[in-house]
């Protein structure tokens, strides 16, 4: 099985993608890691224990705590898509006592891709923070780490940001960060809004999960988040970002790619935190992103729906 991380900053999104990865059966799960994204970094750690609580697997998978705030920019939360608590109140009623681990995050990063040189898997679906102090600690991580899945940015879509028109949260969030990582040399791929907005899990996806372990959670985790994107986009639905970024690191097929010079703006007021894609080759830098500009949204969703109902 391929070896992964998953880094997270647990909202709705991001509990569905440990869901997904976990009933893949296909992910050799090393760790997961906690960033400030979404939530504040307490209350991810809380929400993904809480998640591996309700599968049954916390026994069998750590959580290791990372960066708190972005390196330089205050933290910036999105509570109005996933609820106070990042997840809607939908695992409130699990109490458990939250595992401590003194391990810091992008020291775990780098310890597992010197043990498994060429083989780990990145799957990073917040902020790029923790990946980015690894970087600076550990510059080998290129030659070390096989892949890396990011999602995050907003490319062929400019105006049509979820954070500014033409930024995405995770981006957004810490894009010095995203910086560092995109001029690391590692291979990556960029699961961007332009392909994760055309893979909707909306209420009648929801029924068919009715009688499964995970329905009540599905249901109740997505109801805030559903209910802001009708009102936003008048589309009663939850867009599966962090569950595609799993997808493509299970299996590529899932997405078309190409490989561009990418980007991140770090100035301005207007696009801070905008991925910037050099489509026409007019900057003269080599590519070092591969961005997606298609994905097969049917059979990624009856995967992503299979996995849920097993």
């Amino acid at each position: 099985m391929k070896k992964v991380i998953i880094d997270v900053d647990t909202g709705v999104d991001d509990a569905l993608a440990i869901l997904y990865a976990v009933q893949s059966e296909q992910l050799d799960i090393l760790g997961i890691t906690a960033v400030s994204g979404n939530v504040p970094l307490e209350q991810v750690t809380i929400n993904t224990n809480r998640m591996l609580n309700l599968i049954g697997i916390n026994d069998k998978i750590t959580v290791y705590k990372g960066a708190s705030r972005p390196l330089l920019r205050e933290p910036f939360h999105e509570f109005r898509v996933h609820g106070e608590d990042g997840i809607g109140g939908a695992l409130d009623h699990i109490d458990m006592e939250i595992p401590e681990n003194e391990v810091f995050a992008a020291d775990f990063i780098i310890e597992q891709a010197k043990k498994h040189k060429g083989e780990l898997t990145l799957i990073m679906v917040g902020p790029l923070t923790n990946l980015a102090l690894a970087i600076r600690k550990e510059p080998r991580l290129a030659e070390w780490v096989k892949d890396v899945v990011i999602m995050g940015g907003i490319v062929e879509s400019a105006g049509r940001g979820n954070t500014l028109p033409t930024s995405e949260f995770n981006i957004f969030a810490d894009p010095e960060s995203a910086k560092i990582v995109f001029h690391s040399g590692l291979e990556m791929t960029l699961v961007s809004l332009d392909v994760t907005r055309k893979v909707m899990l909306m209420e009648e996806h929801i029924n068919e999960l009715e009688g499964t372990k995970y329905f009540d959670f599905v249901k109740n985790s997505t109801g805030i988040y559903r209910n802001f994107s009708a009102g936003l986009y008048g589309i009663n639905g939850c867009a599966l970002h962090d569950p595609l970024a799993v997808g493509v690191a299970l299996d590529k097929s899932f997405v078309k790619t190409e490989k561009y010079y990418v980007d991140v703006e770090t100035k301005s007021d207007l696009s801070y935190g905008q991925t910037i894609v050099d489509f026409r080759g007019l900057l003269k830098k080599e590519p070092n992103v591969n961005i997606c500009t298609d994905v097969d949204h049917e059979r990624f969703l009856k995967m992503f729906l299979d996995c849920l109902k097993k």
